[in-house]
């Protein structure tokens, strides 16, 4: 019976070690938005550092499509600034066609302690989306207390698997014939918006379960066979 223990005690071990493996990662929220379509976008930003706090991050904008404006909704305890650059192609926009698009935007903790060991922030803006791309790709680089960076900066191959640190993606998909825009997420609040990390994680944890349950079972059966045999020799 001790040798069952000592086996179940070490597969628990394995299976929780392996659910500590999957990690968060810098996203957007909504994850896909029409083409063409006004949107706000919420790049989400946890902390994975023990040891240090998260205190910047700096969202680069993609320069193949354009993005000609990004109004940031104000962040307590963040500084936000915009990057931009000068396009030889205008972009059309509702008041004209404009030169220049922006290039990144950067948060700055101002608070002295940005984001803290185990938390998350979420930073805002509204932006008007092309209508001549399939995705959108936003690398960020995110910055610690104690100097270090982390650059969500690689590409996820079609039909690959997700690299140690992607780059957010937004799909854009076709858009509405009415026009619509793309439901809007509030900093502060919970995103309906689930992603793809989001979904590993949780069927991570239901195999997980579903092991754990399986294995409580036989070591169940297995107890009250040795309990019987005990009674049995001892009788």
């Amino acid at each position: 019976m001790r040798r069952i223990t000592v086996f179940l005690s070490v597969v628990f071990c394995a299976l929780f070690a392996l659910a500590g493996t999957a990690s968060a990662h810098v996203v957007v929220e909504p994850s896909t938005a029409p083409k063409g379509s006004d949107a706000v976008l919420t790049f989400v930003a946890p902390n994975e550092k023990d040891n240090a706090t998260t205190v910047k991050l700096t969202v680069q904008f993609p320069t193949d499509h354009p993005i000609a404006e990004a109004l940031v909704q104000a962040t307590p305890g963040w500084n936000a600034e915009v990057a931009n650059f000068h396009v030889t192609t205008p972009i059309q926009t509702d008041d004209g066609p404009v030169n220049t698009a922006v290039r990144s935007v950067t948060w700055t903790a101002t608070d002295g302690k940005g984001i803290t060991q185990d938390h998350f922030a979420e930073f805002a803006v509204s932006v008007g989306l092309p209508d001549d791309a399939d995705s959108l790709t936003f690398p960020a680089i995110q910055t610690y207390s104690d100097g270090s960076t982390v650059n969500w900066v690689q590409v996820t191959p079609p039909g690959g698997p997700e690299p140690d640190n992607p780059a957010p993606v937004l799909t854009l998909t076709a858009g509405d014939e009415g026009g619509s825009t793309t439901p809007t997420a509030t900093t502060g609040t919970a995103s309906s918006n689930v992603s793809k990390s989001d979904v590993d994680n949780a069927k991570t944890i239901g195999i997980i379960g579903v092991i754990v349950g399986a294995l409580g079972l036989i070591a169940g059966v297995v107890a009250i066979v040795l309990s019987r045999r005990r009674a049995a020799s001892s009788s």
